[in-house]
């Protein structure tokens, strides 16, 4: 049982929209996190305006984290008329997330060398620096090209312990999509390019209903679940995959 994973969410097509559903996605995670008992700790975000995120990184521990919200991983898709709207316009935008587990330092193994280090001044919201110094930390992987930030914590040391264990998850996902699609002959990202075509599920405002469209369920509680409230989903959704 995974315990510890790192929550990614990136907003898609739809502009100022898809940044404001990228936020109500994070909320409605930490919020069943809530609900679980779960600590939810956000370790990066870049905010967007109208209090949307264009991306944001978190971490959630708790029992069975991993084995209840990995099948949330692909892209998100919203139909609904967004606060930006003047003409009462029904928009889709999409959001995708990505669910990793964390992974213990010997089951990845990453050369010291390999790695460009970085510092920045934390940012609070709105994008004001809230430390003087530079506690922040973006760590780049060249072999791979991954990039990963880390400021929730008061001190450098402790942001970089943290970005690394999201670049060790990030590197064992990589490794493990790639070994996936050796067997398969094709290559699947986890997240795809948030465009509309590739989305798995749809939250459409207008008829009060999720629908998820890999197992052809739906679900018409949408505000509810957006509150966090993902029991019946997840459940169904463990069901149903497996």
């Amino acid at each position: 049982m995974t315990k510890s994973i790192i929550l990614e969410i990136r907003a898609g097509a739809g502009g100022d929209e898809a940044s404001i559903f990228a936020a109500d996605l994070l909320r409605m995670y930490s919020k069943y996190a809530q609900s679980q008992d779960w600590s939810f700790l956000v370790l990066d975000s870049h905010p967007s305006s109208l209090n949307g995120y264009k991306s944001v990184v978190a971490e959630i521990k708790g029992e069975n984290a991993y084995e209840n919200l990995k099948y949330e991983s692909g892209v998100h898709r919203v139909q609904r008329i967004p606060v930006t709207e003047k003409s009462g316009r029904i928009h889709t935008s999409t959001a995708s997330v990505a669910v990793l587990p964390k992974v213990a330092p010997v089951e990845v193994q990453i050369n010291p060398n390999d790695i460009d280090f970085g510092t920045f001044r934390a940012s609070g919201p709105g994008g004001q620096n809230v430390n003087k110094v530079e506690t922040a930390v973006r760590l780049t992987h060249r072999p791979t090209g991954i990039v990963v930030e880390c400021q929730s914590e008061r001190s450098q040391a402790r942001n970089k312990e943290k970005a690394m264990e999201i670049l060790r998850a990030k590197i064992y996902h990589q490794q493990q999509e790639k070994q996936r699609s050796e067997m398969a002959q094709e290559r699947r990202e986890q997240i795809g390019t948030a465009m509309r075509a590739e989305k798995i599920r749809t939250y459409n405002f207008p008829q009060n209903r999720i629908t998820d469209h890999r197992i052809g369920k739906s679900w018409h509680n949408l505000e509810d679940i957006l509150e966090g409230k993902l029991d019946k989903l997840i459940k169904d959704m463990i069901k149903l995959m497996q």
